[in-house]
């Protein structure tokens, strides 16, 4: 046989897989009851847990904003970074007080405040089971040590505060140290 002969017949012989497989699908085989219900079963157990969605809102330069992100993802979060122009007019519009405002502001589907470096199990707690007249969590200022604000072994307690409609706040948790976080 010719060269170029011997090569189109190789070459037949290793594309021919790979026509079949592109061809007419089977038709679908009809499902018993009990097959449909293993596959919805599977499908369960295969599908993700939902996520909270966490819009952050913040500076595009903030590079501890993107370290709490981070934080937030590993806790399970999804995560949405926003840059509005006005980012104190956005903080004043959610009811965040002047002094409790960190550098960036998370807002849940719900409509819940979450602002500055709030750690992420607070979070989760809050959006558990959230107190009655309640708007939000803040971390006021930038507490070296906190999610996003780690700056090797140095840390400096801190309070987590709940803050309320109408502007009110109170304490909803004390950070002692890095395992409280």
């Amino acid at each position: 046989m010719h060269k170029w002969g011997t090569h189109a017949w190789l070459l037949m012989l290793g594309i021919a897989p790979l026509l079949v497989a592109c061809g007419e699908p089977e038709p679908p085989k009809p499902q018993t009851e009990s097959t449909a219900a293993a596959l919805d079963s599977a499908a369960l157990l295969a599908a993700p847990h939902p996520t909270t969605l966490l819009q952050v809102f913040k500076s595009p330069t903030c590079g501890c904003c993107e370290g709490w992100i981070e934080h937030a993802d590993q806790a399970g979060f999804g995560t949405e970074a926003q840059h509005p122009a006005d980012l104190a007019g956005l903080k004043t519009e959610y009811g965040i007080a002047p002094q409790y405002r960190s550098c960036h502001t998370a807002v849940s589907a719900n409509g819940y405040v979450f602002e500055g470096h709030v750690p992420a199990r607070y979070v989760q707690a809050f959006l558990a089971e959230p107190p009655a007249q309640a708007i939000g969590l803040a971390v006021p200022g930038m507490p070296v040590g906190s999610p996003g604000m780690e700056m090797g072994d140095d840390f400096m307690p801190y309070t987590v505060m709940l803050l309320k409609e109408g502007g009110g706040a109170e304490v909803y948790a004390r950070i002692d140290s890095p395992a409280d976080q």
